[in-house]
């Protein structure tokens, strides 16, 4: 079956939506004055552990929007909005920090570890953390960024399946879509990166490799994301790593060995020290959710269960694209025009020929990733593609044709809105300046500024945008009784409890 033959079906499958997507967003709740707030996660935007719009992800400070599923994009573009408007009313003087490089930070033991209740999978939650802070420090994990959820409808299934003349096995279609993904995810950061300065606030007392831009900033004169790099979410443990996509078996046989081997430097953290528990376990992995890849296969969860034994048991249900910086000019952190090239993109990763992966191949995508993330801008920059090097450049604007049939398909008769979101990803291709990564290089350049205040320029913009158009009273209200509810949620859970804490988590950490 050619892509021709797959995208001639779903164009004919009728008018119903053949994609969803959603969208998880990260942002540092910081003071008026810039520094990352030291209160708790306010009552008001309910409880951290069962609202479902509003969370924490390490920290306290580092709130967590989630919108549901939706297969139109102004749809979830439009609820993305309104829990912003909805938080930002609830901030007390607060702001939402814009950018995946963090604000102003002091220690790292002053980062406030995410405190979600009394309940056994509260208290998981916040010993995970206190791991990650243990493993990899505190100020890394305030580093955040845009996870956006991609699935195929079962209109578009049932569409591949008559076309091809069986039955989709929609787990290996989206493993290869991930393999895919992971081959070429180094374009996306290319194109959306939009870290590639930081504060030196967070490099204090660690070797970066960055140079100098001003009294207050650490960059790279060509990178798109530091976020993406050897500075953000990196482990030298997970390195020893290689997760396959080849197929279910192989990635939960991978997966395991990372999530039952022990480490020798968690072993010297110990789970339990001084009647305080310091992380879940001494493995390389706590749990699946530390495994720092661009992207996952997932399936939804019950309450307590185990990614692994989800996906398992019941098979891939979507994707989460995990290399998404937040573009701190974009009050939500994401626009439509970039959710409509991602469908684009990751529809092509899924209907396009998938060789499966190798440790080598690995290695190379990291390589490659780097590359990128450090120079990505760099005039004649080559990749690895293949075992031999290729323009990135020349590389890119091949994927980027690739794509033209999908976007064509995805728009029908309708405006050419997929087509103009590739269009534009050609432009920064052709002109890096157009980048995000550039714009904030040539505007901290412009306007005499540190990579704090123009962050906390945009910050301060965005809280003004907010307030001149908020809420309705109806709409504010129905939104605090969402609130409201979590907190009689949580408070349920923990009246419902009887089991020990111990007891709950030698259960929670079983793998199947």
């Amino acid at each position: 079956m050619t892509l021709a033959a797959d995208l001639a079906a779903l164009a004919n499958a009728g008018p119903d939506p053949l994609l969803a997507r959603g969208v998880e967003k990260e942002s540092l709740r910081v003071a008026a004055d810039g520094n990352l707030s030291e209160r708790a996660h306010p009552p008001s935007l309910g409880s951290a552990l069962t609202h479902p719009n509003i969370t924490t992800d390490f920290s306290e400070s580092q709130l967590e929007l989630i919108t549901g599923v939706h297969t139109s994009i102004d749809d979830c573009v439009r609820e993305l909005t309104e829990v912003h408007q909805f938080v930002h009313a609830n901030l007390d003087g607060e702001l939402m920090w814009p950018g995946s490089m963090p604000c102003m930070v002091g220690a790292a033991d002053d980062v406030p570890i995410g405190q979600y209740g009394s309940s056994n999978i509260a208290q998981a939650k916040s010993v995970y953390r206190r791991g990650l802070a243990n493993r990899y420090g505190a100020l890394m994990q305030t580093i955040s960024g845009i996870h956006y959820n991609f699935s195929l409808t079962e209109t578009a299934w049932t569409a591949l399946a008559s076309a091809r003349g069986h039955a989709i096995d929609r787990t290996d279609a989206y493993l290869g879509l991930i393999r895919n993904f992971r081959r070429y995810s180094w374009l996306l950061i290319y194109l959306f990166g939009a870290s590639p300065a930081v504060c030196k606030s967070f490099t204090r007392g660690m070797s970066h490799g960055l140079q100098e831009f001003d009294h207050g900033t650490h960059y790279l004169p060509h990178a798109t994301s530091l976020r993406m790099g050897r500075l953000g979410y990196q482990s030298d443990a997970q390195k020893s790593l290689h997760i396959s996509y080849n197929n279910l078996d192989d990635y939960a046989e991978t997966m395991r060995f990372g999530l039952t081997t022990p480490y020798p430097d968690y072993e010297a953290i110990g789970v339990i020290r001084d009647g305080e528990y310091q992380q879940l376990n001494t493995s390389l992995l706590q749990i699946e959710n530390e495994f720092y890849g661009t992207i996952r296969p997932k399936r939804t969860i019950a309450t307590g269960e185990r990614p692994l034994t989800a996906l398992t048991g019941r098979g891939v249900e979507y994707v989460e694209v995990r290399c998404m910086d937040l573009n701190p000019y974009i009050s939500t952190g994401i626009d439509a025009e970039t959710m409509r090239f991602l469908d684009t993109f990751l529809l092509s990763c899924l209907l396009s020929e998938s060789p499966l992966d190798t440790p080598a191949e690995s290695q190379a995508m990291q390589d490659n990733q780097i590359a990128i993330v450090e120079r990505g801008r760099e005039p004649g920059l080559t990749l690895n593609h293949e075992g031999s090097q290729r323009s990135m450049q020349e590389w890119a604007q091949a994927l980027l044709t690739h794509g033209d049939a999908v976007a064509s398909m995805l728009d029908g008769s309708g405006p050419p809105l997929h087509q103009q979101a590739l269009a534009a990803q050609l432009d920064k291709i052709n002109d890096p300046s157009l980048t995000a990564s550039a714009r904030i290089v040539d505007d901290m350049n412009q306007q005499g500024v540190p990579f704090f205040r123009l962050t906390m320029n945009l910050a301060l913009e965005h809280a003004d945008r907010f307030a001149s158009s908020p809420l309705s009273a109806t709409e504010l209200a129905e939104m605090a009784a969402v609130s409201e509810q979590s907190h009689a949620k949580q408070a349920d859970i923990e009246a419902s409890e009887s089991e020990s804490f111990e007891v709950f988590l030698e259960r929670y950490l079983a793998l199947p």
